[in-house]
């Protein structure tokens, strides 16, 4: 393989899709819609009141930025534009993340982009086709209903608007995932949907479940605002090999007036489709034609890994059914004058082998889910020759000895243990797990058994089945027969056992991954007992999969502990004032003409200039303004005008007057905002709104007592923490000073310079009292100080490190912050609203440097006055300092 192709199928794009994106993000937005941006700014996850994961919102934010910012071009296009720098890419950098996420130059030869461009050209179909690679368990589902109500508030806004679907279907390979589906049905919209579209949407949607083969779908032709949800057989067009005799014809007939023969339809012995050959139509297939812009969303659980995936993908020759279903849909829509608008893949993985897929927009991985806590950790167990009662035996003794009755949510642990065959279920597993049970005195009766075959599974183990995730299932021990694969999101699973090498390799991935599943307030760990074959298919698919291994997987845990942490009495109360601010608006009179100081204006700020310098030594060299390169939006008259009415509440003839009597004149404005897009809004509106309204603030301060924690219903909290970064109430080196702190039993601190922060300060004999209150950012506290997020406008809550009271009675709310983020814009916005906080409250607020701490100068600091640590800061701030202190 050449080294040329060995690029293009390592080349993930997406990496360098979501850096253009994550360092343009402001600007980026401000092309948006208003609507696109309230609906990120009411899902960002770092809004106190957010639903959704920070995965789900940042896979949402590329979703939207491929729509709005990418007008939904098909990926070889975006990826050219991006390569050339145009389209929207002029001010991409050139750094990029490697996989450590550490920055480092980026640089493609033109043979390297030729490679990929023809690569990702190769695969092309006749609409926008995206994958959303996310792992298990964070939210694929949730995230597929928030962009479908996401593009029908767009389609109801702007319905002319060609890229915004009207209507969507989303296909589930099998009737598990298909079921796992309802909860786009179900889902309580309000927590992705901004209050002021809800009741629109509630009204409009209309969402058709296709349960079994006798669900016709019943939508009306041209209609709107449907969410078609259904297995892909269902849906899917099949090749007919003979001709049709007369029965079949006359069932052909009967279906297609929507009668009880419909079921028949998928009855027929057809084989898969080919490329070539007729294809057999279906009543619900047809109905998808009458309805237009149509997106399609694929829940690719039955293609989470391997070669399954790359043919419905595009990356191998033959495509499945479902492709080539899709395929000429979008070429019956488009006969009828309208279009498949994109189909968007949510897969677990990027890759397929080797290969990296060409069409992957976002990424997120399994090793990062586990260390975000989005997903259980997992300990990975292997034995060599067991036998298979010798297995079982160890294995369940394990589980029962870690897991005991205890129980999670209110549920209790399961572990699932799986068989290659029915026969060897009833005939080895089943007797062998009965008598482990009695050996170990537990009821036979949590043995739960589900295989597929309705002599050995009843209603009623189904039923159980159903309602494992639930406190009033008494199960632990699931004995299962190839179930348990994409679609069974059982949270309470904390174990798999698989002796048996199955037929299928991937089946032993997809079968460990169920025990995964996040579940209570901490992360929890799931246990997986293999055999020593199935350990070593494990560390291949995982390699294939997700590049990782078994031993990487396993040290996922990054050596956190859990710790229960408790109230130590009385409760600490603090007195603190909050400063509300209103705003008045009034109209003025505008009595003279506008007159924008157009003469005083500096305009190099707008201009994109080249900077040079030859050799280390020479002389920079600054060039004159590229006016060509820039990016640059024509106005005319009306439409700046109407520009400016969008966000000053008038009407455009009065816009209109105010403009044209102006000085220098509608025609000079025009040019000058032509030709510098961003003096509009920096200037040319602001300087309006000052001449037609009068902003008059108002502030009203209120003061009330709060504890520092409330009190936890179950008499505990639970957090994780590294246990060299605990310090525990118990402990000896801590009853000298138990007095002076410790308002919870035990402090779990995030790195080492708070940690230290806390044992300075603690020992000094000029502090009277200390607190750590920085790991209480989940609803846990009141002591909290809002602050308006620079990037969203929206308002948040931040919760300080500590608070601590001098020994002059004098309290000091402290940030201790790595000396990289110091500047960080989000940081800032919290020091000006805690500086303000805390002055209302007869209160000093200090952010001092992790680097300061660490040198022992935490007290000296503390003692300093406000103007001192401000002044030190911003000096320091403006000189050679390191930026990437880590602890």
């Amino acid at each position: 393989m050449s080294n040329k192709k060995e690029f293009a199928i390592d080349f993930a794009f997406y990496t360098y899709l979501w850096d253009f994106y994550y360092y343009n993000k402001k600007k980026i937005r401000s092309k948006y819609k208003l609507l696109s941006r309230k609906f990120l700014d009411f899902n960002d996850y770092q809004n106190p009141t957010s639903f959704l994961r920070e995965p789900q919102f940042e896979a949402l934010e590329i979703y939207i930025f491929l729509k709005e910012y990418q007008d939904n071009k098909k990926i070889h296009e975006i990826f050219t534009d991006w390569y050339e720098r145009k389209g929207g890419f002029e001010n991409r950098g050139d750094l990029g993340l490697t996989e450590g996420e550490q920055y480092s130059l980026f640089t493609m030869e033109i043979e390297e982009y030729k490679s990929v461009f023809s690569r990702m050209k190769k695969f092309e179909l006749d609409y926008s086709n995206y994958i959303f690679a996310l792992t298990m368990g964070t939210g694929k589902t949730i995230l597929m209903a928030t962009c479908i109500f996401y593009e029908f508030l767009l389609a109801n806004k702007f319905p002319k608007d060609k890229r915004f679907c009207h209507n969507a279907i989303v296909f589930a390979p099998d009737k598990t995932v298909l079921e796992s589906l309802r909860e786009i049905q179900t889902f309580d919209k309000s927590k992705v949907i901004p209050p002021e579209y809800l009741a629109w949407l509630n009204s409009n949607l209309k969402i058709h479940f296709l349960e079994d083969s006798g669900t016709t779908l019943n939508t009306i032709d041209r209609s709107k605002y449907n969410i078609i949800i259904s297995n892909t057989q269902k849906i899917i067009l099949k090749r007919q090999h003979k001709d049709k005799s007369k029965v079949e014809s006359l069932f052909e007939y009967a279906s297609s007036t929507g009668s009880a023969y419909d079921q028949l339809g998928d009855l027929y012995g057809f084989d898969e489709p080919s490329e070539e050959g007729e294809l057999l139509s279906n009543q619900r297939f047809s109905k998808l034609t009458r309805l237009g812009n149509l997106g399609v969303f694929i829940d690719e659980a039955h293609h989470a890994f391997g070669d399954a995936l790359a043919k419905d993908l595009g990356l191998k020759k033959a495509k499945t059914s479902l492709r080539l279903t899709i395929n000429e849909l979008a070429a019956a829509l488009e006969k009828s004058g309208t279009s498949v608008v994109g189909c968007y893949n949510f897969t677990g993985t990027p890759y397929s082998g080797k290969e990296v897929f060409p069409e992957v927009v976002y990424s997120y991985g399994l090793k990062e889910a586990i260390n975000k806590g989005y997903l259980k950790n997992v300990h990975i167990e292997g034995y060599t020759n067991p036998k298979s009662n010798e297995f079982l035996r160890i294995a369940v003794k394990d589980f029962v000895q870690k897991y005991n009755t205890q129980r999670f949510e209110g549920m209790l642990p399961k572990l699932a243990i799986f068989a290659s065959t029915v026969e060897e279920l009833q005939n080895e597993l089943r007797p062998q797990l009965e008598e482990i049970l009695n050996d170990l005195k537990i009821p036979i009766d949590k043995i739960l058994i589900n295989v597929g075959d309705d002599k050995i599974t009843s209603n009623d183990d189904i039923r159980e089945f159903n309602k494992l995730d639930s406190p009033g299932s008494n199960k632990q021990f699931i004995l299962l027969v190839n179930k348990g694969r994409e679609g069974w999101n059982c949270r309470s699973l904390f174990g798999v056992a698989l002796y048996r090498k199955p037929r299928s390799k991937v089946f032993v991935l997809q079968a460990t991954m169920r025990c995964l599943r996040a579940i209570g307030p901490i992360q929890e760990t799931g246990q997986v007992y293999l055999s020593e074959d199935n350990l070593m298919i494990l560390d291949e698919e995982l390699d294939k999969n997700f590049r990782l291994n078994v031993e990487e997987l396993n040290n996922t845990s990054n050596d956190k502990e859990r710790f229960k942490v408790r109230l130590v009495p009385p409760p600490v109360k603090v007195t603190l004032n909050r400063t509300q601010k209103l705003h008045s608006l009034r109209d003025k009179v505008v009595s003279e003409p506008i007159n924008f100081d157009i003469d005083q204006l500096d305009l190099t700020k707008y201009q994109l200039r080249k900077i040079s310098k030859d050799g280390l030594n020479g002389s920079r060299k600054i060039s004159d303004d590229l006016k060509d390169e820039r990016e640059k939006k024509q106005f005319s008259q009306y439409t700046l005008v109407a520009e400016i009415a969008k966000y000053l509440n008038k009407s455009c003839i009065e816009i209109e007057s105010l403009v044209v009597n102006s000085l220098p004149g509608i025609d000079n404005l025009v040019e000058l905002v032509s030709e510098y897009n961003d003096l509009l809004y920096d200037h040319v509106i602001p300087k309006l709104f000052d001449a037609l309204y009068e902003l008059k603030p108002y502030e009203s301060k209120e003061e009330y007592e709060i504890d520092l924690v409330k009190e936890p219903k179950e008499g505990y909290y639970q957090f994780t923490a590294k246990p060299e970064l605990v310090a525990e109430l118990s402990k000896s080196e801590y009853k000298a000073i138990k007095e002076k702190t410790f308002h919870l039993d035990t402090y779990c601190f995030d790195s080492k310079p708070e940690k230290k922060f806390f044992q300075d300060v603690v020992n000094s004999k000029d502090i009277k009292k200390i607190y750590f209150t920085g790991m209480l950012t989940h609803g846990q506290s009141d002591f909290y100080i809002q602050y308006i997020d620079p990037e969203s406008n929206t308002v948040r809550n931040y919760y300080p490190d500590f608070l601590v009271e001098k020994s002059s009675g004098d309290y000091v709310i402290v940030e201790v912050k790595g000396d990289n983020k110091i500047e960080d814009p989000v940081v800032l916005a919290k020091e000006r609203a805690a500086r303000e906080t805390a002055t209302a409250s007869k209160m000093e607020y200090k952010i001092i440097k992790g680097s300061k701490v660490m040198n022992g100068e935490s007290i000296n600091i503390l003692e300093q006055d406000k103007s001192y640590v401000q002044t030190s800061l911003v000096a320091e701030s403006q000189g050679n300092y390191s930026k990437g202190n880590k602890y």
